[in-house]
């Protein structure tokens, strides 16, 4: 594989002809860790080039398949005509030999994250995020001929359930017996499409809505998988700030009430009931997994989040109402004797 970087990049895509004649500006963009990112302008165009890297940048070793880019670029083809306008980037070249392809640009945008951890607490974007989310789940479930090529699992397997699930059995063996079942079904369960990593860092905000990015751990499986990782990150951030508490949890709602209008393919109550099960479980695996969210510096807030997950996981929480009546509680004290 020829190893695209940022001072060779221009060489590579002339001699593909991807670009013309001309300046060309080539800047890295940051925010995840398993591939090379580059955005892509000349006087005419703006595109971002992506391309796979077998270990990817955490504090623990972390391998996965480089394969994972022809993944992400066969979902996004298939979803773009079911969702919103923008919200899936249109694939533009694809380069099989060096697992790299060329997608539209979504600037300019803000990343979502970026966003949440700055205060910003956009409710309107939180709705759009459970909009998406259900077309996602439902169209592909209701439409299984058209994702039946996504079944196989193993980026999934690499990058979600043994950094996460897997480390968390480790780490927190507490929980270990509970969360087997989780794994047991995100390998067995074929639903509808989980994208696996549907999280604020994979959505680009812009005036048109927002483009949802990263799709190569996307399969089909257990659906529910996004809503307790998504789930979580919006409540990593309550517990960043916890005097905002009654924001997070209106956006949090908002996230949810708009989820649950688009679903038709199971019960909501079923989902809802699953979701915060994998919530738990990811609540300890972005505190204790391979790759902890970098945030939460404090230990007591990292240890009231794995109360939090203990709760969901052994004292079987079983509503979105439940968790959020528990966290408004220990946030609302928290808020009383600030961290020094």
């Amino acid at each position: 594989m020829f190893e695209i970087n940022v001072d060779n990049a221009e060489d590579y895509l002339r001699s593909r002809q991807w670009i013309g004649p001309g300046a060309v500006r080539i800047e890295a963009l940051s925010g995840g860790v398993s591939n090379l990112v580059l955005r892509v302008e000349t006087a005419t165009d703006r595109f971002i080039l992506k391309q796979s890297r077998p270990q990817l940048r955490t504090r623990d070793a972390w391998f996965s398949d480089l394969n994972r880019i022809y993944r992400e670029q066969e979902v996004m083809e298939t979803l773009v005509d079911f969702l919103p306008s923008l919200t899936v980037p249109h694939v533009l070249f694809v380069d099989r030999q060096n697992f790299a392809f060329a997608m539209s640009d979504a600037a300019p945008a803000t990343v979502w994250k970026e966003s949440l951890l700055s205060g910003d607490i956009d409710f309107a974007m939180g709705a759009a995020a459970g909009r998406v989310l259900g077309m996602i789940h439902e169209v592909s479930a209701k439409l299984p001929r058209l994702f039946e090529a996504y079944r196989d699992r193993t980026a999934f397997v690499q990058l979600r359930i043994d950094p996460f699930y897997v480390r968390v059995q480790e780490r927190q063996p507490e929980v270990a017996a509970v969360v087997q079942p989780l794994i047991d079904s995100m390998k067995t369960r074929s639903e509808a499409l989980c994208h696996g990593d549907y999280t604020p860092k994979n959505m680009l905000v812009h005036d048109e809505g927002f483009t949802l990015v990263d799709y190569e751990t996307a399969h089909v499986g257990d659906p529910t998988m996004d809503l307790g990782l998504f789930l979580t990150h919006l409540m990593l951030k309550a517990f960043r700030r916890p005097e905002r508490r009654d924001e997070y949890v209106e956006l949090i709602d908002s996230f949810w009430r708009n989820y649950a209008k688009e679903i038709t393919f199971r019960p909501v109550v079923e989902l809802e009931t699953r979701g915060i099960s994998h919530w738990g479980a990811c609540l300890l695996a972005r505190i204790d997994g391979t790759s902890p969210v970098d945030y939460l510096p404090e230990e007591p807030k990292r240890e009231l989040v794995r109360r939090l997950a203990r709760s969901i996981l052994l004292d079987g929480m079983n509503t979105i109402a439940d968790v959020l009546v528990w966290c408004d509680r220990e946030l609302a004290a928290m808020a009383a004797k600030p961290i020094p």
